[in-house]
């Protein structure tokens, strides 16, 4: 299946517009996600230090999907954290952990676990997307002597 290259910028915006929001709204209600993170089945140091770096971390993301220089990299974070969510997940739909509170925000936090994961896996393909289209990018770019 051959992804057009123009598309790239179509993904990087979903990108943005997704970590943007998940980190926005954390902050917002940053009580709340506070609250659902001392939930998590998680080692409590761990859960004090995802409350403060999660948000910035997506935020990062979102950045660095916006320059070229960087765009890259973000896309290799983005499917990091995305596959981490996803696992995450999995797991709670598996209940292989037992009852697991959602800590994410907005529209988020009323999805279904099924429909979250299948929403995760959508921007994982896209961001898969993207990262091919660079690589395919800087192969035809090497082949023409730019």
């Amino acid at each position: 299946m051959k992804i057009p290259s123009t598309s790239l910028p179509v993904i990087c915006f979903l990108l943005i517009l997704l970590w943007v929001y998940a980190a926005t709204s954390k902050l917002m209600a940053f009580g709340l996600f506070t609250v659902q993170m001392d939930k998590q089945l998680l080692p409590p140091f761990l859960k004090h230090h995802l409350v403060y770096l999660l948000p910035p971390f997506e935020l990062v993301i979102a950045i660095s999907l916006f320059f070229d220089k960087t765009r890259l990299a973000g896309f290799y974070l983005s499917g990091a954290a995305l596959l981490a969510f996803s696992v995450y997940i999995g797991l709670a739909i598996s209940k292989t952990l037992g009852r697991v509170p959602c800590s994410c925000g907005g529209i988020f936090r009323k999805m279904g676990w099924q429909t979250h994961l299948l929403f995760n896996l959508l921007f994982l393909l896209l961001t898969a997307a993207g990262i091919y289209i660079i690589y395919r990018e800087r192969r035809n770019a090497r082949r023409s002597g730019i």
